[in-house]
């Protein structure tokens, strides 16, 4: 089981993760303000779900050196960053969050909000996933967490 009750650490300002410079995007990620679940377009945590009941975040761990390891020996003439990139195991790993979404949906029923980007939405997963005992690498060294929360929707006022 990889999912566990969690109180999320709401701090706004990890929105702005999004706007950091990273290799050939000086400025930040090209989705921000663009595409519906990027900031600033999507709401804060607290409002698509209800904070003060049970949230869980629900995650997969990758083998991320694992997988260096195996394309360094497929492509011995690669570069580092080449090894790393994020296009040759983020479907995997997805993949197998999609799965944990799936059995957590399967035990605990429908009726949950499944947040895919929580960051996007104001939470600090770094130190969300702390207060459950797992620390994140940053930059990812062994393993790589994906990671969503789960919660009960907000309740629109006059429904």
């Amino acid at each position: 089981m990889s999912w566990k009750e969690v109180t999320p650490v709401v701090q706004p300002r990890v929105r702005k993760l999004c706007v950091g410079a990273y290799p050939n995007h000086p400025k930040g990620c090209p989705n921000f303000n663009k595409k519906d679940g990027c900031p600033p377009n999507v709401p804060l945590i607290g409002q698509t779900i209800d904070l003060t009941d049970t949230v869980y975040a629900i995650w997969n761990v990758f083998p991320y050196m694992e997988h260096v390891e195996k394309m360094r020996t497929k492509h011995p003439d690669w570069s580092e960053r080449q090894l790393a990139c994020c296009l040759y195991w983020q479907g995997t790993a997805r993949k197998q969050l999609r799965a944990e979404v799936r059995k957590f949906l399967q035990e605990r029923g429908a009726g949950w909000k499944i947040c895919d980007c929580p960051e996007a939405q104001g939470v600090n997963l770094t130190e969300t996933m702390k207060s459950l005992g797992i620390e994140l690498e940053w930059p990812p060294k062994t393993v790589t967490y994906q990671i969503v929360l789960a919660g009960v929707p907000m309740k629109v006022l006059g429904s």
